[in-house]
């Protein structure tokens, strides 16, 4: 049985039109990821990819939205080939992982960036930690020194620190 140029068009048509119809109804319920999702993936590949560099912990907060979700927020800064950069990272989804009620502020901490967009970082990921426990009460080491005599909130002379 030979087919006419015009059954070949219609045949064409129909295929054409399932073709479309078939990535309309993909699009349409194809699973698209949450922002907590998108955040879990992007922490996922800066503990797999990124650098790490050492910064100051400047403070820990909570902020609500205007649904009324209160999130839990770190804000650090810290410094690379001489710019300085102060970035804030959402711990909500983290609570398993750390409490935020036992942050200490004010200490020095890793950071772990992006190396072609360096404001894209953490200190904290499901499986790794940038905060440090403490420091010792009596005397700062050369890395804390260099941490306060450089950071964003703190301008005091190097004898200053040392006492």
């Amino acid at each position: 049985m030979e087919l006419t140029l015009q059954q070949w068009h219609w045949i064409a048509a129909v295929a054409a039109f399932a073709l479309v119809a078939g990535l309309v109804v993909w699009v349409m319920t194809r699973h698209r990821p949450t922002l907590d999702e998108i955040e879990q993936d992007r922490r996922e590949k800066l503990v797999s990819f990124g650098r790490l560099v050492d910064g100051l912990l400047v403070d820990g907060f909570s902020v609500t939205r205007d649904d009324g979700d209160a999130r839990n927020m770190l804000l650090y800064c810290y410094e690379i080939a001489g710019v300085n950069y102060e970035c804030s990272q959402d711990i909500t989804a983290l609570r398993g992982v750390l409490d935020p009620d036992q942050i200490r502020v004010g200490l020095p901490c890793s950071i772990r960036y992006q190396p072609g967009s360096p404001e894209n970082s953490i200190v904290v990921a499901e499986t790794w930690c940038g905060l440090r426990e403490m420091l010792t009460p009596t005397r700062l080491s050369t890395e804390e020194t260099f941490i306060l005599r450089h950071s964003i909130g703190s301008r005091r002379k190097p004898a200053e620190i040392a006492e």
